[in-house]
């Protein structure tokens, strides 16, 4: 396969400093190789650029949303990027960074499938706040209701006016920290989600089944993934910004990938959260070996 490589070195969206290091992180340990291993192709596209900004300015575009000038930026180029290495026929893989950076991912997708497409975000948190629901007010906690049309007008039109995914074609896996608001949502739009709990209850490849029977029934044919390491138990991945106890193991992980990339309708991917600051050594071990796994599935 050929990849697109496209690293995106922004803590803006999570406000914890460190998490920008995670690309130029991988890099420095062979992720390039992991991919040129097993038969693909891929282009490093390098790092998208991120204007610094003082944090005494954090609120100076929003009361209620941090560093959003800078956030909605990153996000239109990033969306470009994407939108161009889609239309090349390249994979477009994302390296992040906080997962703010998924308002772009999809923006770029939608506009190259014209909206034919779905999402299966895979997180412990369901990252669908808005800027009157999020308890923070960091932007990392919203992009997947803005890209659904819910929220702050400012991130829902990021590259293009209005809402980038149906969520109806919305698959939410690992969620374990739902905040009142994002609990709401999920009931009013009746989102699918599988906790952690129901991973632990009904077993991994039970839940991917019935993911995989909603997508077909659908008709859905492309499909962003969006990955975040804190879908994994703390211990796997101490290295991330907003951990949460009772994750999923290496092998149910590892599962999830391998059974959504044989599919073959995974067109792109977001990989995100890795702060090398907060621990360095196991979480980037886990890193390597869950890319190694994105690098096996592809072919």
């Amino acid at each position: 396969m050929n990849i697109n490589m496209i690293g995106v070195p922004l803590f803006y969206g999570c406000d914890n400093p460190g998490v920008e290091k995670g690309p130029d992180t991988l890099r420095e340990n062979n992720i390039i190789d992991i991919f040129k291993n097993n038969n693909n192709k891929i282009y490093d596209l390098g790092n998208l650029y991120v204007k610094h900004i003082n944090s005494c300015d954090k609120f100076a575009d929003n009361k209620n949303m941090k560093y959003l000038s800078s956030v909605i930026d990153v996000n239109e180029n990033l969306a470009q990027v994407i939108y161009n290495s889609l239309n090349a026929n390249n994979f477009p893989l994302v390296i992040g960074g906080d997962h703010s950076l998924g308002l772009g991912s999809l923006a770029g997708v939608s506009k190259h499938f014209n909206g034919d497409f779905g999402v299966i975000w895979v997180d412990a948190h369901g990252d669908i706040n808005t800027d009157l629901t999020s308890p923070s007010g960091n932007i990392h906690g919203m992009p997947l209701a803005a890209s659904m049309g819910v929220g702050n007008k400012s991130l829902q039109d990021i590259y293009f006016k209005g809402r980038k995914v149906d969520s109806k074609k919305v698959f939410i896996l690992c969620a374990r920290d739902l905040d009142e608001g994002e609990l709401k949502l999920i009931n009013s739009l009746k989102l699918n989600v599988w906790t952690s709990k129901s991973i632990k209850e009904k077993g991994i490849e039970r839940c991917i089944e019935e993911l995989l029977n909603r997508v077909y029934d659908l008709n859905i044919k492309n499909i962003h993934l969006s990955f975040d390491i804190d879908c994994a138990n703390p211990d796997l991945v101490p290295g991330t910004g907003t951990p949460v106890k009772d994750g999923i193991s290496m092998n149910e992980a590892k599962y999830i990938i391998d059974s959504l990339f044989k599919t073959k309708m995974i067109k792109s991917m977001d990989f995100v959260e890795f702060n090398p600051d907060i621990e360095y050594t196991t979480t980037l071990n886990n890193c390597l070996d869950l890319l190694k796994c994105v690098a096996k599935s592809m072919q």
